[in-house]
């Protein structure tokens, strides 16, 4: 098997297929799967070219086979992927003559949409499509599933599950990331890898968007953080185009040599991507031969991470957000018997604002159903913070929910030394990944004694890993008892946190304000607790953020501790006139605050209480384009990640129709800027670009004109000449597409000549852009918006 050779033995990739498929005659439009069936004498030749120029590893024919792309094609999903995996087959019968192993991986790329809350394909829904396609990969005969290309990580968690879940066959997955590091929607190195090693993937990497060079930081992050085997595709350098066709600049030498370096640094598994061929696989095996791989060095961070944001216990200390619990909150708890997700959102938003670095989410009361409300919080949460959660339930059901709906690696509290605790939880914890809160406790209860608790934290340690979960992935609760009940509850704790810490080298966690249950004054007692608790060893403090006497406690801890770095953070909380440090947002949001947190209800409601004293159209020119404005500035420096800017253009689409209804009322109209015509090019399947940028135009008043995806040129500048449009934005994602761009252009500079042209999508950069003639690239969806601002004024 693949499993007994990756990471012990230097294995190869194949490299591009949609190049090479152009040149074989390919026309644009044309769906590559199908040529598995209606030309496989020339797909077997591209695998045994590959074969023979050294791959180990060949890909099927594969990669948007899907029911979501091929739902109206006239070839069946099961007959493409059968032939895809026959055709590897035949090929390597072919073409490896050397008698070594050889491997045929089901090939699964992206479906093209942008999941929910941010876009319109539900996770169950991506779940089924993925969960067809790898159960047809698997009955074909493929030897693995290599999943490529994912730019979400919601997206990648749904292919995984479902190759997981349907089939036995060992899952590789390499994800796109830009020249900084950061996917489509927000993810970063660690919260990737986080995620992906704690749904248990064989081995990871990243592939496409970039070639070698410009892949070697982000190399560089994965090799730090990385546990398993790790996976290069790069791209042949960056697109250009010559004579009205594709070509990628770095050549089979240059490549090779790029790829020896990437080799040094760790990586284990190497191959190509876009523009590569056979010529680039052959320069590149010739050059590795078969050394060995450089041996892995385990990371062992305690890392928990959303969509966007990693966050590790073992290095500074962690505050992890209370609020979102109804344990002695009453708002809080006639809040989840309304049903009232506004208010719990906003407590997130708050938490976040305060300095929190995790949210904890408990939302059991005894009469609701948990689980349903457990699903629909997290769902809801991680579209309006980039914030990490922990799951706070002892409701099984409720916590698998939740697990399997997250998009990150979340925290899990809680397990305990009970024996049918651990046989609930930890297998859990084993499929969905995650790092989970241990309490010292068993069937005799609480122990009195540090070393009592210390015993069960070991014994809570050694069965997670007859599950295959990792010390890393346990953060023990050595459980604070209240002083008024229990006089040396306070020094047991500190004591059994120190030695916990130094017996196992795990993080901590505590819930802080337990100590001081019946006691006047309680914020006193949890601030000073909090500072001795943080200097025995505590990882992470259950703490309220908009405290400010915790908040001191936290903020000086780590000034004196130098995990603030020349004192940065204090000095930003209270360097100012007076030394006060900020303070939570009052009950009611303004309309600017609403948007900017992706706030829906509360947008509504203060786009309507605005209204009682201002005009429409004042409130639209100075409360809400300037609130787009600033998220948008936020996504330019990448503080504001993709998700969170569709919620904040969501938000603002609620307020404008407020603001609109009344202008109607009083006989007035919104003031509709310039037409914009959108549209995916001829042969291109792809609209997630496109729909982010229509979003965003809209909510600057923008009339956008969505023609949709696989747009003719002819249909393009048709509407452009009928609607006297100044403005198309065209997207392309596929190399087999960006032609179709060209034409596209060169048929509106004829019939359209004062229509300017903007193009984006992920095979293009400036010099391509300007190659084919488009007056605007947009590297990504703000970009579109300000040049549109620009161009009309």
């Amino acid at each position: 098997m693949i499993l007994d050779r990756l990471g012990k033995e230097l294995l190869y990739f194949d490299g591009g297929m949609g190049t090479l498929l152009q040149a074989k005659g390919l026309l644009p439009g044309e769906l590559p799967e199908t040529w598995n069936l209606i030309h496989p004498e020339e797909i077997v030749d591209i695998h045994r070219q590959y074969y023979e120029a050294g791959s180990d590893i060949v890909l099927t024919n594969t990669f948007g086979a899907n029911a979501l792309k091929f739902h109206n094609s006239k070839y069946g999903l099961k007959e493409i992927i059968d032939a895809a995996v026959a055709n590897v087959r035949k090929a390597a019968a072919l073409g490896v003559h050397d008698g070594r192993k050889t491997y045929a991986a089901l090939d699964v790329g992206p479906t093209g949409k942008l999941l929910k809350p941010v876009g319109d394909l539900g996770f169950a829904e991506a779940y089924k499509a993925f969960r067809e396609v790898v159960r047809y990969g698997e009955e074909a005969g493929a030897d693995l599933i290599h999943i490529e290309t994912m730019s979400d990580t919601y997206e990648v968690k749904a292919a995984v599950l479902a190759a997981k879940e349907n089939t036995k066959l060992p899952v590789t997955v390499t994800m796109i990331f830009d020249e900084k590091g950061k996917l489509l929607t927000g993810g970063d190195v660690p919260s990737v890898v986080a995620m992906l090693e704690g749904l248990r993937v064989d081995a990871l990497g990243i592939n496409c968007g970039l070639g070698p060079e410009q892949m070697l930081p982000i190399l560089k992050e994965l090799m730090e953080y990385a546990s398993v085997p790790v996976i290069v595709k790069p791209n042949a350098g960056l697109p250009k185009q010559r004579d009205g066709e594709v070509y990628y600049d770095v050549e089979p030498d240059r490549f090779a040599d790029a790829m020896e370096q990437i080799l040094g640094m760790g990586a284990c598994v190497i191959g190509g991507c876009c523009g590569t061929t056979p010529d680039h696989i052959r320069a590149m095996t010739k050059m590795a031969g078969r050394r060995k791989p450089k041996a892995l060095a385990p990371n062992e961070d305690t890392i928990v991470s959303s969509y966007g944001r990693a966050v590790i216990l073992n290095k500074k200390p962690v505050i992890i957000g209370e609020r979102i619990n109804p344990t002695g909150k009453k708002k809080f708890k006639q809040a989840l018997k309304d049903h009232d997700i506004d208010y719990i959102l906003k407590e997130g938003v708050t938490q976040q604002d305060m300095g929190a670095h995790i949210l904890d989410v408990n939302v059991g009361l005894p009469d609701i159903d948990e689980a349903a409300m457990m699903r629909e919080t997290v769902t809801e949460l991680q579209s309006v913070t980039s914030l990490p959660l922990q799951i706070d339930t002892v409701d099984i059901r409720a916590m698998e929910t939740a697990m399997r709906i997250y998009n990150g690696k979340p925290m899990i509290n809680s397990v305990n030394g009970k024996q049918e605790s651990m046989d609930a939880v930890f297998p859990l914890v084993q499929k969905y990944g995650g790092a989970v809160v241990a309490l010292t406790l068993d069937e005799e209860g609480i122990p009195g004694t540090a070393r009592g608790r210390c015993e069960i934290a070991g014994r809570i340690i050694e069965e997670a890993a007859r599950y295959g979960i990792k010390k890393k992935d346990i953060v023990v609760d050595v459980l604070a008892m209240t002083i008024s009940s229990e006089p040396e509850g306070a020094k047991t704790t500190l004591e059994a946190l120190r030695l916990v810490r130094e017996t196992y080298g795990v993080c901590t966690v505590l819930g802080v304000s337990n100590i001081s249950f019946g006691l006047p004054c309680r914020p006193v007692i949890n601030a000073n607790f909090y500072t001795m608790a943080l200097q025995n060893g505590l990882s992470a403090g259950i703490i309220n953020p908009s405290s400010e006497d915790m908040m001191r406690s936290y903020t000086s801890f780590c000034a004196l501790m130098n995990y603030d770095e020349n004192c940065e953070e204090y000095i930003r909380r209270y360097g100012g006139q007076n030394g006060e440090a900020r303070t939570a947002p009052s009950a009611s949001l303004t309309l600017k605050d609403a948007i900017e947190k992706g706030l829906k209800e509360e947008a509504h409601h203060a786009a309507s209480e605005l209204l009682g004293t201002k005009a429409p159209l004042e409130i639209i020119d100075r409360h809400l384009i300037p609130a787009l404005d600033e998220v948008g500035k936020g996504f330019e420096k990448g503080t504001v990640f993709l998700p969170q800017l569709l919620m904040s253009a969501d938000a603002a689409k609620i307020a404008f129709a407020v603001l609109k209804s009344s202008l109607s009322e009083n006989g007035q109209e919104a003031q509709k800027k310039d037409k914009v015509i959108l549209a995916t090019v001829r042969g291109d399947i792809h609209d997630i670009g496109k729909n982010i940028v229509k979003v965003l135009l809209e909510n600057y008043s923008f009339d956008v004109i969505d023609l949709g995806k696989d747009v003719p040129p002819e249909t393009i500048a048709e509407c452009a000449v009928r609607e006297d449009v100044k403005l198309v934005g065209l997207s392309a994602l596929m190399t087999t597409t960006v032609v179709s761009m060209e034409d596209t252009i060169k048929l509106l500079r004829r019939e359209k000549p004062d229509c300017k042209v903007m193009v984006g999508g992920a095979v293009l950069n400036q010099e391509y852009a300007d190659m084919i003639g488009a007056d605007f690239y947009g590297k990504d969806a703000m970009q579109s918006v300000y040049y549109a601002q620009e161009l009309f004024g």
